[in-house]
């Protein structure tokens, strides 16, 4: 799988519909490490969210640090902005600091103009009225009042990060709902699908059954060969992944 892979729109779309944890579970039967990105909330219920990452790491303060870096619009975090659009959610290792901002109302202002698919990050953002009214999805560790500049700068975009304790390269898609945000590895984006896919189907089938049967889900699940036996019996299909 080539990690040069570039997701396009409609299979967005075909990620904004699959639940969070079933594109968990497609990971796990591909043996890819689990990617649930700790601490990142849904800032309000009914987001549903899909997007090509673009990345901004923030570092800890240092007055050094603060004298270097660059002002004004070619600060890492507008250079980040001005990459994003629909079909991008920017992504944003706070390194766990779920009490620092990495920003609010004037500096999200511009995602929203930009109409951003999203935004996510393991810190704590600010203003959060606004942002509900902004419209864009939004998921994060905390609310806060406090400002970010005394504990921590953005320095680098689009490059490897972590946010929630997984890596997220730029171009990965990064799926949201109620449940929290995920990251899909953009070149086993298809596979995750078709494994989602008839794996939804399986589980259609076991919970018809618990319905007839009335007996605990260990009789089917998790999947074991009566799962298998069931599904072959209700559509003729050959066992799947």
């Amino acid at each position: 799988m080539t990690t040069t892979s570039v997701i396009g729109a409609e299979t967005l779309e075909t990620l904004r519909g699959i639940p969070t944890q079933t594109l968990i579970d497609g990971l796990w039967v591909m043996g890819w490490p689990m990617s649930f990105i700790h601490g990142a909330k849904p800032l309000q219920t009914g987001q549903h969210m899909a997007g090509r990452a673009v990345t901004l790491r923030f570092v800890p303060h240092r007055p050094d640090l603060a004298a270097d870096k660059p002002k004004g619009a070619d600060s890492a975090e507008y250079v980040a902005f001005e990459l994003c659009g629909p079909e991008n959610v920017l992504v944003i290792d706070a390194m766990g600091w779920e009490y620092s901002s990495i920003g609010g109302d004037i500096k999200f202002l511009r995602l929203m103009q930009r109409k951003v698919g999203g935004l996510v990050t393991d810190g704590a953002v600010r203003d959060s009225n606004a942002l509900k009214e902004y419209g864009f999805p939004v998921y994060a560790a905390n609310l806060t009042a406090k400002q970010g500049p005394a504990e921590f700068w953005p320095w680098q975009v689009n490059d490897a990060i972590q946010c929630g304790g997984v890596l997220v390269r730029p171009g990965d898609a990064i799926v949201g709902d109620d449940d929290g945000a995920v990251v899909v590895p953009a070149g086993a984006v298809d596979e995750v699908i078709r494994i989602a896919h008839e794996r939804e189907e399986v589980e259609e089938i076991i919970k018809a059954q618990l319905e007839v049967e009335q007996c605990s889900p260990g009789k089917y699940y998790p999947f074991n060969e009566r799962t298998w036996q069931l599904f072959e019996e209700k559509t003729g299909k050959k066992r799947i992944t």
